[in-house]
């Protein structure tokens, strides 16, 4: 009979095996999923993970993981500062849609005005306004103690509500004709969010993601303040004792995973995505909890995670144009990776030990 035994220590080992694991488990359980839906299984796995990077239209699929890559890994550096904490911020999704209806609003209130200080006004009002939605649950548990998960999660409904009033009402094209939407920062070059380096796909927004990384690892490795935040995450009551300030701890990581949020929406409506939309938002805030983890909260972790999730991404799109696979399969095999690198991180914390039945 199988018994999980909890180990003395967790494994160091395990603790970075994990996430390869959980990739490996994630492609096995994957296949059989294209199997099931009559796909050849080897011939999908390559197409999602093989193709972008050396497939025959591969120059074109690279650029593309900085760009799907980058919102990822900003919005999932916030949020791991807080899961560092014990402070779980789920409501990244709705952070992200208030960051980029706030930086779109100042694009639109110039328009047609061409002044080199229009985008860093953007930046500025897509990083407040995804710190003020942020900080909303984090006010509450503060001075009322409600759950931040379901406080966050709900404000994600209200977010896509307001975008959805925003794209049929104030925000709406005069000259679209009657569509939805707003109008196109793409054609608007001092809001647009162009290309730093041409056909390299880095655009602000990356560079702005590559920035994250490096002030997390400092934050975390060489200040304070990362230190309380490790230390209520891992000994609460010995943070407490230290004389760590809990509500300082909620504010700022809330406040901080807020602010990259909105900072990666703003980056988005100004660049890729160029306009409001209905469907503008795609599910980055949620997906990047799954790179959080999948990068063991660690900002190079993270950086890795993010590209990889962003792999994922385009072979999904190239394996449904090319294999007929339908979107929802690409979505569960996306997340099976979460589901596969929960299970298998148990084995971090716990051993599995073999123990004979006894008799009756």
């Amino acid at each position: 009979m199988l018994k999980l035994e909890k180990r003395p220590q967790p494994s160091r080992v395990f603790a970075y095996l994990t996430p390869v694991l959980a990739v490996i488990a994630t492609m096995f359980a994957g296949g059989l999923l294209f199997a099931a839906l009559g796909k050849n299984p080897v011939e999908a796995i390559r197409t999602i993970f093989w193709d972008p990077l050396f497939g025959d239209f591969a120059a074109y699929y690279r650029p593309q993981l900085l760009v799907k890559g980058g919102p990822l890994i900003l919005i999932a550096i916030g949020l791991s500062l807080g899961f560092r904490a014990g402070i779980w911020n789920i409501g990244a999704e709705g952070q992200y849609i208030v960051g980029a209806l706030c930086g779109a609003a100042v694009a639109l209130a110039f328009y047609p005005l061409e002044a080199w200080y229009i985008f860093p006004l953007m930046v500025l009002a897509g990083a407040l306004g995804g710190l003020v939605w942020g900080m909303i649950p984090a006010l509450l548990k503060v001075k009322f103690g409600t759950n931040e998960i379901l406080v966050s999660l709900m404000l994600v409904y209200v977010a896509e509500n307001l975008l959805a009033a925003m794209a049929l009402g104030r925000m709406k094209n005069p000259e679209g004709r009657g569509f939805p939407g707003s109008r196109n920062l793409k054609e608007y070059p001092s809001a647009f969010n162009d290309e730093v380096f041409v056909g390299t796909g880095m655009h602000w927004g990356v560079l702005t993601a590559f920035l994250a990384v490096i002030f997390a690892y400092v934050l975390l490795s060489r200040h304070m303040l990362g230190f309380s935040i490790r230390l209520s995450g891992e000994a609460p009551r010995a943070a407490r004792f230290s004389g760590v300030n809990p509500a300082r701890i909620v504010l700022f990581c809330l406040g901080i995973s807020g602010l990259m949020a909105g900072l990666a929406g703003m980056f988005e409506v100004s660049g890729p995505s160029g306009q409001i939309s209905i469907d503008f938002n795609v599910g980055y805030g949620f997906t990047a909890i799954i790179v959080a983890f999948l990068g063991r909260l660690h900002p190079v972790g993270i950086l890795l995670a993010g590209l990889l999730m962003a792999l994922t991404y385009i072979g999904g799109e190239i394996a449904q144009g090319n294999l007929g696979l339908p979107s929802a399969a690409i979505q569960l095999f996306q997340g099976m990776l979460l589901f596969f690198l929960l299970a298998v991180d148990m084995l971090t914390n716990y051993r599995i030990s073999l123990v004979k039945r006894e008799a009756t």
